[in-house]
């Protein structure tokens, strides 16, 4: 859906990363047409204006500036401090087409859940037992409604436009929206495989007879990046999240010497490699293991995970 920016009204910063250089903001703009598989909005939404989280991120650097750092392409400097060989000063660069200031994601119309995802969270580590996983997380994600993950079909049949790097009955491959393939380094692709089996909603789905669904993406996913981007085997990184962001299984393919992805922490992400290797040796040991992974504060399963964390050995 396509939005003018010019209409956007502030409301409140979500969350703000300075390392990373991004800023969620929450707003409103003016409501398009009704839908017949739109989601409700946020509780007590202004029907004429609806909620419109805005993703600010600065961009990466192209290859290009550097060597024109000499030839008038920063408008002025100025100087913040001097120790010895040492100096440091801002910098302001003129405007030109290939470099854009900032990459704004846009979510609209935006819902309570996008809300608190998007938000400042605490972040606590729970374990999630197999029983804890029947009694508590397949209900959460049984509740969802199917138009939470409306944009999901609409790649996997087509009908949105979409770079589609490898297809096939099985699953697709396609550059991730947080890779800017225009213009951002090589050293910071992110692609994504989704399979076509609505079934498998996370890993904990998986079992030994999706072995060779697995092994077909971590090949073609190999084929892709060398093909297209030159990148021999061993330079790109497979892994699933849980929990996942949305409940239809995707792998997350990046570049080898990616540090500064938050989805890499320790507990959420788990190597494509290892879950073939696990499923070789158990067929059903997804669902039979204890995951432990860090849940926010604003995220659906807190509140009842952590309610039930005390009575866990």
């Amino acid at each position: 859906m396509s939005v003018d920016l010019e209409h956007f009204q502030f409301e409140r910063i979500l969350d703000e990363n300075p390392y990373f250089r991004t800023m969620n903001v929450l707003g409103t703009l003016p409501a398009p047409a009704p839908s017949p598989s739109s989601e409700p909005p946020s509780a007590g939404a202004n029907p004429s204006r609806l909620p419109a989280i805005l993703r600010l991120e600065r961009t990466p650097f192209p290859s290009t500036f550097p060597p024109e750092l000499a030839s008038g392409i920063l408008e002025d400097t100025k100087l913040l401090g001097v120790s010895d060989i040492y100096s440091w000063r801002n910098a302001w660069i003129s405007r030109r087409a290939d470099f854009p200031d900032l990459k704004i994601s846009v979510i609209f119309p935006a819902t309570d859940v996008h809300v608190r995802k998007y938000s400042r969270q605490d972040i606590l580590m729970v374990h999630e037992t197999p029983e804890l996983y029947e009694k508590v997380v397949v209900p959460y994600i049984e509740a969802f409604p199917p138009s939470r993950t409306q944009w999901v079909r609409n790649i996997l049949d087509g009908t949105s436009s979409e770079t589609i790097l490898h297809t096939c009955p099985s699953f697709l491959i396609l550059p991730d929206m947080k890779w800017d393939h225009s213009s951002a380094p090589l050293t910071a692709l992110y692609l994504l495989a989704i399979v076509r089996d609505p079934s498998i909603r996370s890993m904990r789905d998986l079992r030994s007879g999706h072995i060779p669904l697995l092994k077909e993406i971590r090949d073609a996913a190999h084929t892709v990046v060398e093909q297209t981007y030159g990148l021999k085997k061993g330079r790109v990184r497979l892994y699933v999240h849980y929990q996942p962001s949305y409940y239809h299984f995707h792998v997350h393919i990046v570049h080898a010497s990616q540090s500064g992805i938050l989805g890499m922490t320790v507990g959420q992400a788990h190597l494509l490699d290892d879950i073939i290797s696990m499923l070789t040796v158990s067929p059903d040991i997804m669902s039979s293991l204890t995951f432990t992974y860090g849940l926010g504060s604003q995220h659906g399963l807190y509140e009842p995970m952590v309610a039930v964390q005390a009575n866990l050995e």
